[in-house]
């Protein structure tokens, strides 16, 4: 039972089960659009019509048009893939682990962090394809019975593995994601005036009655499902970290790859759910659902992957040191920290393991302008750290005849913005059309804390 009096009220404003329908649909069922919305919407097409641009450039006329080069093979692509799958891990964590330690507090924002995971997974997915060069060849890479010898055409490609990775991921996530939904998709169709929507939402509901035995199921098959997609959490961004570890560049070949990955990439889920959230509860004055316990909550989440980030940067340094590897120690003692890209490894340093340490403060967690801005650093510098792995590996390794910068180019930044773009217009058709928290889930939690509440008073 949620102790209401040790970790305080999740609903504010004495709310009652018919505020929170009221709350979460209007912006569902109003006729007009906010002129923020459309402000939004033009920006982020604006980008994305940008990054398609870039597409075509590289479809067009090839890879050359972006600053990799013989020692730098890997570049923007590679690094904005992984801070992509990153920020994607933020849905599935925050809704599933939080799902299954039974913590009431993730009810008002694990719906708008699963369709987060959604847009970011789908962004991620396109640099892997385009990095092929050849996108029309792109069907190489996937799995089907064909003339060429076995039905898996090559177990050891990396890209291989992002595929398996990232389909599999995506599938479960978008699951997940929709089968929570169902039950306020009904409660929508209830409510609308619209035949049109009406009849839209009843098909997106699957009919759904809510029924003392569709409650149990949906139940069921919300813990269910929960348990089977925790373990991708770990073994995604594990098999992108083995991209890396599998080879043998200094700096790579790491053991400490893939949990590091997978505590990463839960950091900066984490710091751009808490972006994203300060932003909806502001636009939508959902101050009261999206409360000050809340973002104080994941402030003290990020509080402590962040040790673990810095414990992690630490390790690598002891391990390069530890090693009497010439080349490893090159790379983290010269390359990384007073070479050509010490900026980019000391803003990673700065602000994944120094910055969040400000949340130790209560005056700190409290300020939400502090508490916006630190989330923002975070994700600069998980940024930043794919970055540095990427790039100051590849650049100087074992021959220095074969050292080369890298500088992306127009095209590369086009691209990424243009996968910024496509993020960002996803939210807005989220937030527009689909309920942004889970209804039921909140009315569960008022249940619990009403109860709470009626029975310390009776005590007293």
């Amino acid at each position: 039972m949620y102790n209401i009096k040790v970790r305080g009220v999740l609903i504010e404003g004495n709310k009652r089960y018919h505020d929170i329908t009221r709350d979460i649909t209007n912006p569902l069922l109003s006729k007009t659009t906010p002129a923020w919305w459309w402000a939004a919407a033009f920006i982020s097409s604006a980008m994305l019509a940008w990054g398609v641009w870039g597409f075509y450039n590289t479809i067009a006329n090839g890879i050359g048009t972006w600053g990799l080069n013989n020692s730098v093979s890997w570049g923007w692509a590679i690094i904005n893939f992984v801070w992509w799958i990153g920020i994607g891990h933020a849905g599935t964590a925050f809704s599933i682990f939080l799902l299954v330690l039974h913590q009431k507090w993730r009810t008002s924002i694990n719906r708008a962090a699963e369709a987060m995971t959604i847009f970011a997974v789908m962004a991620a997915g396109m640099f892997p394809l385009i990095h092929m060069g050849r996108i029309w060849d792109g069907f190489f890479i996937f799995p089907y019975p064909n003339t060429r010898g076995p039905l898996w055409d090559n177990f050891n490609s990396p890209l291989f593995w992002d595929v398996v990775a990232i389909s599999t991921y995506l599938t479960a996530s978008f699951l997940f994601w929709y089968v929570g939904m169902m039950p306020d998709f009904a409660t929508i169709r209830e409510r609308t005036t619209s035949k049109v929507k009406k009849a839209i939402y009843n098909v997106l509901s699957f009919g759904w009655l809510g029924s003392a035995r569709g409650w149990l199921r949906f139940e069921s098959a919300a813990l269910l499902m929960g348990g089977l997609t925790a373990p991708l959490v770990v073994s995604v961004h594990s098999i992108v970290a083995t991209d890396f570890a599998a080879g043998v560049v200094p700096g790579w070949h790491s053991t400490i790859f893939p949990p590091f990955f997978v505590v990463g990439a839960i950091f900066s889920g984490f710091a751009m759910v808490l972006t994203m959230m300060i932003i909806v509860r502001k636009v939508y004055k959902y101050e009261e659902y999206v409360t000050q316990r809340h973002l104080d909550a994941i402030a003290r989440v990020l509080t402590f992957v962040s040790l673990i980030m810095g414990v992690a940067y630490i390790s690598e340094i002891f391990i390069a040191w530890y090693s009497d590897s010439p080349y490893e120690m090159f790379v983290f003692f010269k390359n990384r920290t007073v070479g050509e890209y010490a900026f980019e490894y000391w803003a990673m340093i700065t602000f994944n393991a120094i910055v969040p340490q400000l949340f130790w403060f209560k005056k700190v967690r409290k300020n939400i302008t502090m508490v916006f801005i630190i989330s923002i650093f975070i994700n600069i510098g998980m940024w930043y750290e794919r970055f540095v792995i990427v790039v100051t590996s590849l650049s100087k390794t074992w021959l220095p005849a074969t050292w080369h910068g890298y500088h992306p180019t127009v095209t590369e930044v086009a691209i990424y913005v243009g996968t910024m773009g496509f993020f960002i217009l996803g939210i807005l058709l989220f937030l527009r059309f689909l309920p942004m928290m889970a209804i039921s889930e909140l009315k569960g939690v008022l249940k619990e804390t009403s109860i709470v509440t009626e029975n310390s008073e009776n005590h007293e």
